[in-house]
């Protein structure tokens, strides 16, 4: 008997089914049973996709609506919220370089009403302003001398600077001000434009801005590749990818970096075909640190896998399926980046062999609990197979992972120059996220590639310590700084 389209059956159809024997009464009940199974696994999966949010997966902050959660991974300190005691404070300092002075003067006693013109000043009321001069747009024109040669009759004409290019133009300032805004900011153009009419009285266009980001962009190609090859010699790189719509489609934001390199880019694949165009992977021969995705597993390299992606799925179990194994679990990932915090800070090159195998020991019996507490459950005899690996929980997925991947979850316990998390590729990707939260994506490819190489290199020298209005004039100035740091 086929299973029915519907759970409930009426009274009458029952009892016309019993009639037919006990046969048929046992095709209907395993036919309601499969249904039955079957609207239960996709109840639980909804009810699992309800309950997600972005302390228990990866689903980012900005999902999680009004009903956001203020529970961190992180464990709560000891010390009160603001300044700590001892803390010497931030304010103003006094000046002694000042732009001017202006002197208010005491001309008639406030009680008799004396004339105090006169009289020498006793002592003096002190106070400063910190405050911008009124900005206002300077206009310098370069003149090149032109002088015939009495000898030979040849013109002779004087040299522009390098950045004076045309016979009008805007200075290295403007252009970047106006990158600085656009790609650092995340300013809407419409907005840089009245921003610039409102407080300079400049009357700028869209398309002038655009024309100026070109230009940035096309500075910046020698110091893109540069990055490039900085980070696949790297020791260490952390890699992610994100969703970014481009052209009103969902394409992929892809990031290499280390604490001092960042290098963006954009592509319509998420997997390996991205990866390779990319450029890093392919040659990269060091630790690669990312979330676990199946694409980075394809390439002939070190891995070492996010422990905070690890915690997240961890704390849903528990939530959702109140699994004792992945509390425990949860405690031992926190106590073993907890000890390795500890060496670090007491300047311990690594963990002892002994503390080692005592953590990894308690790994694998948590492991075996999980698994234990998760079986392995076969399929139903009367059900078709289906193509692929069988269906499993998010627990047993989780447990074999931790379990086939153990060596790339616990790098960091063995090697101090890995870390527990990918943190890193994280935070580089935030503020791209933000942008295009603020501007809903972007129009074409090739605003999408400009904006991930200046930005790159952008976020790479404020890693580096750099100031980034800075370093934007010298790169007008035809003089961009490198983007490689000295100690590499």
């Amino acid at each position: 008997m086929s299973s029915p389209s519907r759970t409930f059956i009426s009274r009458a159809e029952i009892s016309a089914i019993y009639t037919l024997g006990e046969d048929a009464v046992i095709d209907l009940v395993e036919s309601l049973l499969a249904r039955i199974n079957s609207l239960e696994e996709r109840l639980e999966s909804v009810e699992s996709q309800l309950k997600k949010d972005s302390h228990n997966s990866s689903k980012p902050p900005s999902s999680d609506g009004f009903k956001k959660r203020t529970k961190s991974l992180r464990q709560k300190s000891e010390l009160t919220s603001g300044g700590q005691l001892g803390h010497p404070g931030r304010t103003l300092d006094w000046s002694n370089d000042l732009t001017r002075a202006l002197i208010h003067p005491v001309v008639t006693c406030c009680d008799c009403g004396t004339s105090l013109v006169n009289t020498p000043v006793d002592s003096w009321d002190l106070r400063q302003v910190h405050d911008l001069p009124p900005v206002q747009c300077e206009v310098t024109e370069h003149q090149c001398e032109v002088k015939c040669c009495p000898n030979c009759g040849i013109l002779n004409r004087g040299t522009f600077p390098s950045e004076v290019k045309y016979p009008i133009q805007y200075g290295p300032n403007v252009q970047a001000w106006i990158v600085y805004l656009m790609v650092v900011q995340l300013i809407p153009s419409l907005r840089i434009c009245e921003l610039f009419s409102e407080a300079f009285n400049i009357s700028l266009s869209e398309g002038t801005l655009y024309n100026i980001r070109r230009r940035c962009f096309d500075a910046l190609e020698a110091s893109s590749k540069e990055i490039k090859v900085a980070l696949i010699k790297s020791a260490v790189v952390h890699y992610d990818e994100t969703g970014f719509r481009v052209g009103s489609k969902l394409w992929w934001l892809h990031v290499g970096c280390t604490d001092s390199l960042t290098f963006y880019f954009v592509h319509t694949k998420r997997g390996k075909k991205a990866m390779d165009a990319m450029g890093l992977l392919p040659e990269f021969e060091g630790i690669a640190v990312h979330d676990g995705l199946v694409s980075y597993g394809q390439y002939d390299c070190v891995h070492s896998l996010c422990n905070a992606h690890h915690l997240r799925e961890l704390i849903f179990i528990v939530e959702q399926f109140e699994q004792v194994w992945a509390q425990e679990m949860i405690d031992l990932l926190v106590e073993m980046n907890q000890g390795v915090n500890q060496a670090k800070n007491a300047a311990i090159a690594s963990l002892d062999s002994a503390q080692i195998a005592a953590f990894e020991t308690k790994y694998e019996e948590i492991l075996a609990r999980g698994f234990k507490e998760n079986p392995v459950v076969p399929p139903p005899e009367n059900v078709p197979k289906r193509k692929g690996r069988p269906k499993q929980s998010k627990a047993k997925n989780l447990l074999d992972r931790l379990k086939n991947h153990q060596e790339a979850v616990l790098r960091f316990l063995h090697n101090f120059q890995v870390p527990f998390d990918n943190n890193q590729a994280e935070r580089d990707v935030r503020m791209m996220k933000l942008k295009q939260k603020i501007s809903g994506g972007f129009r074409s490819e090739s605003g999408a590639r400009m904006f991930c190489r200046i930005r790159g290199y952008l976020s790479t020298l404020r890693k580096q310590g750099h100031n980034i209005w800075n370093a934007l004039v010298q790169l007008f100035r035809g003089m961009p700084i490198s983007p490689i740091p000295k100690a590499e």
